[in-house]
C-alpha cells in the first residue's frame, strides 16, 4: 500500500446484504488508529483497533464525515464530501498508521468498520505524527465505492 491508499473491508458486501449499513441515512466518521487493518477481517469493528490518544488537534472519535449515497443508471455511489484534516500541532498524537472509516450508527456492534486509509509510506511499518505534519484524508473523486447492478 502507499500513502493515501483506501481499502474497503470485504465484509462490507455481506453487511450490505444483512442490512447492517444504511449508507443513505447512517452517520460515519474517521478515527485515527495505531495499526493497519486487514482487508479480510471477518468482523471489522472499531473495538478491534486502538484509537490514538486525544490531544492537540485530535479529539476522541475523530471527525464526522459528510456523506452522500446516490444512484444513477444502476450504479450506487457512496461518497465522502468533506476532507478530514488534522492540523500539525504540539501535543497532538503520534503513532498514527491509518484512518478508520466507521459507521457511528452501528457503534457497539461487530460490523461498524467500512474502510481504512493508510497514512504510512511503508504499509503500516513507520507511523506518522501530527506533531510533525498535518494529516489529510482527501476523498476519491469517484466516491469511496460504487455498487453496480447489471440485469
Amino acid at each position: 500500500m502507499a500513502v493515501g491508499d483506501t481499502s474497503i473491508f470485504e465484509e462490507v458486501a455481506l453487511n450490505i446484504g444483512n442490512n447492517n449499513h444504511n449508507f443513505a441515512s447512517d452517520s460515519f466518521s474517521m478515527i485515527l488508529i495505531t495499526s493497519l487493518p486487514n482487508i479480510n477481517q471477518a468482523t471489522p469493528d472499531r473495538t478491534n483497533f486502538t484509537e490514538v490518544t486525544a490531544g492537540g488537534s485530535y479529539s476522541t472519535g475523530g471527525i464526522a464525515l459528510t456523506t452522500t449515497y446516490t444512484e444513477v443508471g444502476g450504479v450506487a455511489t457512496f461518497d465522502i464530501t468533506n476532507a478530514p484534516s488534522w492540523a500539525k500541532l504540539a501535543g497532538s498524537p503520534s503513532g498514527i498508521v491509518a484512518g478508520l472509516i466507521v459507521n457511528d450508527t452501528l457503534a457497539g456492534t461487530d460490523n461498524d468498520g467500512v474502510a481504512f486509509v493508510d497514512f504510512t509510506a511503508d504499509s503500516g511499518v513507520t507511523p506518522v505524527s501530527m506533531v510533525d505534519s498535518t494529516i489529510n484524508a482527501n476523498p476519491h473523486a469517484n466516491g469511496l465505492f460504487a455498487l453496480t447492478i447489471t440485469p
